[in-house]
């Protein structure tokens, strides 16, 4: 197939590129506009490295460097539709999304960031509005901020800025954010984790770093060919990274030289360079296989062994003078680049009074896989053989830059988590001395979080908040892991008024393990910046970093128990945002899911694609929810489980926003955490949770407890007297034990009609695990005993209680519930139904 018009070549009229495998048509030759492998780098004004995880299978996927499919363990990067094969990823263009300033460039205008291929079957184009996607080969273009696709041809035509789509309200700009990433992976800045595993085979054993290409070039067996075995560099040898060639015996030395150039998709002359042996021995002939019929010489038989390629270095000869390219400073626009000639007496310093006249003061800088000042008195050509011995393709990779000559002022802030609550600055501080041994010369407290047990540092030196991070992944306090976040800095004063970026949080444990693809497709969509992993630092380190936004919206991906946790680290910090009262949106992904099927986000995700969900939180309308303050006073400590089991621990405050149950629903609930802790990986999937639920409620099915015997209740300062029930249980929304109607529909002039906002909480009890069944089904309601806005329950001996699905055994004593501060402002996708949902949430 043509990979520029994706239609099939028939009969031998087609061309193909030795380097890259780009196939066209010869008519379509002319018009070929998408750049070799090869040569792709070069074009690349502000290189930005890719963010890869670990390999997986990723189906009708095509590689970027090769364009061959997938059809082995691959990378692809977190940030961007960037996919390779695992021996394509040391080649693979650095041209990722540019989602932050670094202290180097300030664009307030961003152009389109096209990426070829990989568009999904029914893509269009937006010029021709033709389909531009193909299955077969890797064709098409798409913007990885806007999301527009066009033809290879076509794109060509589309106006060059980008205004971010249909999810310009929602995306953070990049001009927002400023990050000093010097020193960090892209997995740290964009916090990652880095044992994130894919749900690919995990038997296979994927190592990118000793292979060639074996996939494409096996050893020959063909006696007139020979494999060899080509490294690059110094380094190639101490890292046994090598690519395989496949050369005719009779091949000569340039032959050998440009098919090994080709392997590590170089386009530079073959006269430059030359090969040497493994063992660094210079080359006694051009012809290096054969040696004119020397083949049949016994002593030459040792080096064709069948079974072991051949191996040599390839090296660039030695120059005595040579053109460099010097890009002005990431700051600068019109010109490309200055072509500037440099000899063995050329320094630092006398290449910028060549270009001075140019660009005024600067300094020289080269950019190869890192950023490197040069001194003013370094020699460049003795810089460039010493990146020529250790990479010949790093050599082809690097850049020098004039940067202007201002001292920036470094600031790395990293959030530090797990530190023991309510304790002052400087035992924080002391803390901090004594298990990292911090330099207070450049590290400082910027925010500190007492309640929480945590602190933000703001740090001035490069290696040290390097030293930081690393260390406190490896640091217990009080038996406590810490943990540590790189934090990026929103400038608030440069977002667009109409934008409400969108705060994202991603339980990966949560709905069968469908929050790992939801993570990836959300930074994808959005900024990175704006998408938290909940298992790595909690909800805080996110509503730090939007602390100074006027105005933002969050999204929750998860079960109850992560919005009710999320929306208590709300409670808790609210003072100190800007935004004190942000809209929370929920995309469901646990078991129940109640709170999600009254917000009308449904039962549960089950792989909608996540840019249609964007688009509802950003048209879904907001509303008000209560939240209930639960205060537990308990007389004395509860005795363990019968069992042995270790009982959670009770509480002294919790937060509920949905349910709190008291009896044969708490013990339920408790049992299935038990089953939980004992075989966590069984517990991956929406259907086998409720499976364990039901096995659990038939064991209870005979028990029998007067619960009304064990509590007292007072409503409203009134006592009330209970029926004879085994479970009580509040409700604050409509929708309790995966979308069951509790209360019923049926009118009652006892009681008002229930509703989310309305400031009362609807007290119900149920007989048993019978009556509970039936209320799943919708035979029967449970019995309305009170509604209220404050509530005491006197607990005369330890009885299970759950609230929002977290159970423990509650001692005897008081407990006591009452509104918690102001309301919630949620996000739903119809607000005027949001009072009772019919109970299979539709």
């Amino acid at each position: 197939f043509c990979h520029y018009c994706t239609d099939f070549i028939w009969g031998l009229a087609g061309y193909q590129c030795e380097v890259c495998n780009f196939m066209s048509h010869e008519k379509c030759l002319k018009n070929v506009n998408i750049p070799c492998s090869c040569i792709a780098p070069s074009l690349v004004r502000i290189p930005v490295a890719h963010c890869f995880g670990p390999p997986g299978h990723y189906k009708r996927k095509f590689c970027t460097v090769c364009r061959k499919s997938l059809e082995s363990p691959a990378f692809r990067c977190e940030v961007c539709e960037l996919h390779v094969h695992t021996d394509c990823i040391l080649f693979a263009c650095s041209d990722c999304r540019q989602c932050h300033q670094d202290g180097h460039q300030d664009h307030d205008t961003y152009h389109h960031h096209w990426r070829e291929g990989n568009l999904p079957s029914g893509a269009r184009c937006e010029v021709c509005k033709k389909t531009c996607g193909s299955s077969e080969v890797l064709s098409g273009m798409r913007c990885e901020w806007c999301g527009i696709l066009a033809h290879a041809a076509c794109y060509v035509v589309v106006t060059p800025e980008c205004t971010f789509g249909r999810l310009r309200n929602m995306i953070l700009p990049p001009s927002c954010v400023q990050l000093f990433s010097r020193n960090f992976s892209k997995l740290h800045c964009f916090r990652i984790s880095e044992n994130l595993h894919t749900e690919s085979d995990e038997g296979d054993d994927v190592d990118g770093s000793t292979q060639g290409p074996a996939k494409d070039i096996q050893i020959s067996t063909d006696s007139s060919k020979q494999t060899l075995k080509i490294f690059d560099g110094t380094d190639a040898v101490k890292r046994n990274q090598f690519r395989l060639i496949s050369v005719p015996r009779i091949a000569k030395n340039e032959e050998v030289v440009e098919a090994a150039l080709r392997a590590y998709y170089i386009n530079d002359d073959q006269q430059e360079y030359e090969l040497q042996t493994f063992t660094q021995q210079a080359l006694l002939s051009d012809d290096i296989i054969n040696r004119n019929d020397a083949a049949e010489d016994s002593n030459l038989g040792s080096v064709f062994r069948e079974s072991v390629p051949e191996a040599w270095i390839i090296r660039a000869k030695p120059k005595d003078q040579e053109v460099i390219r010097i890009y002005p400073a990431w700051l600068w626009e019109g010109m490309a680049y200055i072509s500037l000639r440099v000899n063995k007496d050329s320094t630092t310093q006398t290449v910028i009074k060549e270009v001075l006249p140019l660009l005024g003061s600067l300094i020289l800088t080269y950019a190869a896989f890192q950023r490197m000042v040069l001194d003013n008195q370094e020699l460049i050509l003795n810089r460039l053989e010493d990146i020529r011995k250790i990479s010949v393709r790093q050599m082809n990779q690097t850049r020098f830059y004039i940067v202007e000559n201002s001292k920036s002022t470094v600031q790395v802030n990293i959030f530090v988590g797990g530190l023991p609550p309510q304790l002052s600055p400087e035992e924080y501080m002391n803390i901090l001395k004594d298990e990292l041994a911090i330099k207070t010369n450049v590290v400082s407290l910027s925010h500190v979080y007492q309640a929480q047990g945590a602190v933000v540092l703001e740090i001035s030196c490069f290696s040290e908040a390097e030293r930081i991070y690393m260390l406190v992944k490896d640091t217990t306090v009080n038996d406590k892991p810490l943990n540590a976040v790189v934090i990026p800095d929103v400038m608030a004063s440069k977002i667009p008024q109409n934008c409400w970026p969108l705060l994202v949080f991603v339980n990966p444990k949560s709905g069968g393990l469908k929050g790992r693809d939801l993570l990836y497709c959300f930074r994808k969509l959005l900024n990175p910046h704006q998408v938290f992993e909940l298992t790595n630092g909690g909800p805080l380190p996110g509503f730090h970093t939007f602390s100074k936004v006027p105005s933002f919206r969050v999204l929750v991906c998860g079960g109850d128990g992560t919005v009710g946790w999320v929306l208590g680290a709300l409670e808790e910090i609210r003072h100190k945002l800007v935004c004190s009262e942000p809209s929370v949106a929920i995309l469901p992904l646990g078991t129940g899911n109640d709170l999600g099927r009254v917000l009308r986000w449904g039962a549960g995700y089950s792989g909608e694609d996540p840019y249609s969900i964007l688009i509802s939180v950003d048209e879904a309308d907001d509303v008000l929810m209560d939240r209930w303050t639960i205060l537990l006073d308990a007389e004395e400590p509860a005795e363990g489980a019968e069992n042995g089991m270790a009982e959670p621990e009770p509480p002294k405050i919790v937060q509920m926003n949905n349910y709190c149950g008291l009896g044969i629903d708490a013990e339920l609930s408790l049992d299935f955490h038990h089953a939980r802790e004992e075989e966590p990986g069984k517990f991956n999937s929406r259907f086998h949770n409720k499976g364990v639920y039901v096995k659990v409620g038939l064991q209870k099915i005979s028990h029998t407890r007067n619960l009304h015997k064990d509590i007292k209740l007072q409503v409203d300062q009134r006592e009330v007297e209970l029926p004879n029930i085994e479970g009580l249980i509040f409700i604050n929304i409509p929708s309790w034990g995966s979308g069951a109607d509790l209360w019923g529909t049926d009118s009652d002039d006892r009681f008002e009609k229930p509703r989310i906002d309305d400031g009362l909480l609807e007290v119900v009890g149920v007989t048993g695990v019978v009556h509970m069944g039936q209320v799943q089904s919708g035979f029967r309601s449970g019995i309305r005993i009170a509604q209220g806005s404050y509530f005491r329950v006197t607990l005369l001996k330890p009885i299970p209680v759950q609230v929002d699905g977290e159970p423990w055994i509650q001692a005897p004593g008081q407990i006591i519930i009452s509104a918690a501060g102001p309301k919630v402002m949620a996000v739903s996708l119809y607000a005027d139904g949001v009072v009772c949902p019919e109970a299979d949430g539709s």
